[in-house]
């Protein structure tokens, strides 16, 4: 095939007239940085259908155990371990309680230690983190070693040995992952503090008398919030799936307080006769846990400056 030139004409173009209005005009909308993520996000589909999802399973668990006509702890022995019905949506278990309400007041359990067994750590960490790289020198030094020296150790034991000491329940899984789910924020965040602590910003505000404390929680703490918040996106699902495990193996939540953990815990003794009872609470952890991930690699991109468009 040759290659053809076409030979436009000379009216086919116009000159762009530039005044002193137009030369500086900006075309396109400055956005805050806040901003400019919710767009980016926003325009995620992925991460947008795992927010969805989210919403959806919070939304239930909210409102199916209010206007039910069971309770979670209502027993029906003569009709035990029923199928999926109409009245029984999930079906009912070997007490004749309605699974639909317990599945749903389970998911509040499991949702309420998710989230709460994310953020507490997460402070605390942003607090002991931030403490250790502004300071530096010797306080850095101790609670660097402290870290590295209790995470030579896996979480969960620390948290089972917590949880017999404490006892079992939602507050005192939350207890035993603050106590123990912070140190990888803490060094997270200690590393942007150390290269954030000498840059102008912080020099300046020095100069003009500010505090450590000031510095610490006005200027470097929220330069780290991006990272601080796709951790504590990221720690929900870990945390989830915590509270199932400790509540499968009995160490976590006791009945007659369901929670997914608990419900598989109990299906599991009858998953042959009965696969229903098991696979429903390992179908919503897993989608649950799936959902945050997927939220939360959407969000990482969002606030990550480097990708930003």
């Amino acid at each position: 095939m040759s290659n053809m030139s076409v030979k436009l004409p000379a009216d086919a173009f116009r000159p762009v007239k530039q005044t002193s209005e137009t030369s500086e005009l900006i075309t396109r909308p400055s956005l805050t940085f806040w901003a400019d993520a919710r767009r980016r996000l926003m325009k995620n589909k992925v991460a947008m259908l795992g927010l969805i999802i989210i919403f959806i399973i919070t939304l239930m668990a909210i409102v199916v155990p209010v206007f039910s006509q069971y309770s979670y702890e209502q027993q029906n022995l003569s009709n035990t371990n029923a199928p999926p019905s109409t009245e029984h949506i999930f079906g009912t278990d070997s007490h004749g309680r309605d699974l639909w309400v317990r599945v749903w007041y389970g998911a509040r359990v499991s949702l309420a230690v998710g989230v709460f067994g994310s953020i507490i750590p997460s402070l605390i960490g942003i607090i002991i983190g931030g403490i250790s790289g502004y300071f530096g020198g010797k306080v850095d030094m101790i609670i660097m070693r402290f870290i590295d020296i209790v995470m030579c150790v896996p979480n969960m034991i620390y948290i089972i040995l917590i949880t017999l000491f404490i006892g079992t329940g939602p507050v005192a899984l939350i207890i035993a992952f603050a106590i123990t789910g912070w140190m990888g924020t803490a060094r997270s965040v200690r590393g942007m503090v150390l290269q954030l602590k000498e840059q102008e910003f912080v020099l300046a505000s020095r100069t003009l008398g500010a505090s450590s404390l000031s510095l610490i929680f006005e200027h470097l703490v929220p330069n780290t919030l991006g990272i601080v918040v796709v951790s504590m996106t990221l720690g929900v699902p870990a945390a989830i799936f915590q509270e199932a495990f400790l509540s499968f193996i009995g160490l976590g939540i006791k009945p007659p307080i369901p929670s997914w953990g608990q419900l598989a815990n109990t299906g599991i003794s009858v998953f042959r006769i009965y696969p229903s009872q098991l696979l429903i609470p390992a179908a919503l952890i897993s989608m649950t846990m799936l959902s945050f991930n997927l939220f939360g690699d959407g969000l990482r991109d969002a606030l990550d400056p480097k990708l930003r468009m």
